[in-house]
């Protein structure tokens, strides 16, 4: 009887781990299909906001509860091609070309990060593409973690499937941050340059697309020698790359 009762316990116990495994799985796909819902949603309705933006606005306001973010939606067609031309040639040359992820980017990225960790330096690489980068803002936090990262792919190819390219740059240019409270193309040319996205020039582009890796810092220090040499290699190149 003991060995018969030994038998049962274990498979009860197979049975309730067996259960919680099916839904979590059921939770998980759930999940998966809600986010799929809204890539759909954002493939035709304007964001009022993003997951980055209302991150900011929190942390601006522990210091200052009345704190409001710099942002306004303008179409694609209301943007500076200069700016188009010079976030791609910054952020991802290859952008009409790949389906959402550049894998040999993101390991050089990867093999370059631990050579700097072992030299005790802190100066990363990113190897994400537009589109990662817009299933990061749109969706997702700032937060580093192997889960967020691999949720970040899971929408890329979500995003890659459901929208065009023209859409994903316009949402993206809508959703970048470009200063401590500063979001998308034309709350940044009104914050630095007093003129519309629309109304940018080549160099001005190129200024702001080389912020985009650290635009809190850049927000601060305008005028550093990084960001000047930057800015007038992005000129040069911003001629040679595709637009959707």
């Amino acid at each position: 009887m003991p060995a018969r009762r030994s038998t049962m316990s274990r498979v009860r116990w197979g049975r309730v781990i067996g259960a919680g495994i099916m839904a979590l799985l059921c939770l998980v796909i759930m999940y998966q299909l809600w986010m799929f819902c809204l890539v759909v949603w954002y493939a035709y309705r304007d964001p009022g906001s993003s997951a980055i933006m209302r991150q900011e606005l929190s942390r601006l306001r522990e210091t200052d509860p009345d704190a409001e973010l710099q942002y306004q939606w303008v179409p694609y067609d209301r943007i500076s091609n200069s700016l188009k031309r010079a976030v791609v040639a910054s952020e991802d040359a290859n952008f009409t070309e790949h389906d959402g992820v550049e894998w040999e980017a993101i390991r050089k990225a990867w093999e370059y990060n631990q050579r700097q960790q072992a030299r005790g330096r802190h100066k990363m690489r990113g190897g994400s593409t537009i589109t990662q980068q817009l299933a990061k803002n749109l969706f997702l936090s700032s937060s580093r973690s192997y889960l967020r990262k691999g949720q970040e792919l899971v929408l890329t190819y979500m995003i890659e499937h459901v929208m065009p390219k023209e859409r994903i740059l316009e949402l993206y240019l809508n959703v970048a941050e470009w200063g401590v409270g500063v979001f998308g193309a034309e709350a940044a040319a009104r914050h630095y340059y007093k003129t519309s996205a629309g109304g940018l020039g080549s160099s001005q582009a190129a200024r702001l697309a080389a912020m985009l890796p650290n635009p809190r810092y850049y927000d601060k220090h305008r005028s550093t020698s990084y960001l000047n040499s930057r800015a007038a290699t992005l000129t040069r190149r911003m001629r040679l790359v595709d637009i959707p």
